[in-house]
């Protein structure tokens, strides 16, 4: 049981220094979209991923070590919890305070990103809703009224207010 619990312990705390590192990320994400750096967001997504993908793996290795004390102690592996753990460990007091750190760090981390990350998604819901205004304003400006000029021969000459040019220029 005790080196399961050291096992437990040691995966926590890989887990918690993983999810440091993906709030690292989420915040460099949070100024790439501030900026409006498209080339930057592209590499810190994957880079998130990445990260995301050895938290899986922690997760996975956590769960089996879960699954494991709970075959030793005779208990339903999905009633065990971290929590619980916890206190059957009051008999072993310094592996009760590793075990409770460790958990204690993985909700501060976990907690820091689900908070980044709202705002990261607030911010791109926003930059959304920009471009849909300026594509809305674009199109609008398109089809504005033709103004009253007449040519000589009192024919209406045809011109668009607000338009100076024919189209979208990808190049601005």
């Amino acid at each position: 049981m005790a080196s399961l619990m050291e096992n437990l312990i040691e995966i926590l705390n890989k887990e918690s220094d993983s999810y440091d590192g993906l709030l690292e990320v989420s915040r460099k994400k949070t100024s790439a979209i501030v900026k409006g750096d498209l080339e930057a967001l592209t590499g810190l997504t994957d880079e998130e991923q990445e990260r995301a993908s050895v938290i899986a793996n922690l997760d996975k290795k956590r769960n089996e070590v879960m699954a494991d004390m709970a075959n030793v102690l005779n208990k339903d592996v999905n009633t065990l919890k971290l929590t619980a753990l916890v206190e059957m460990l009051s008999t072993r007091p310094e592996e009760q305070k590793a075990l409770a750190e460790a958990i204690e760090r993985i909700k501060r981390s976990a907690g820091a990103l689900q908070q980044v990350n709202r705002q990261n998604g607030e911010l791109l819901k926003n930059s959304i809703e920009m471009v849909e205004f300026e594509l809305s304003l674009l199109q609008a400006m398109k089809a504005a009224p033709e103004t009253a000029n007449y040519s000589r021969g009192a024919y209406n000459t045809g011109e668009t207010m607000g338009v100076a040019r024919g189209g979208f220029d990808a190049k601005q």
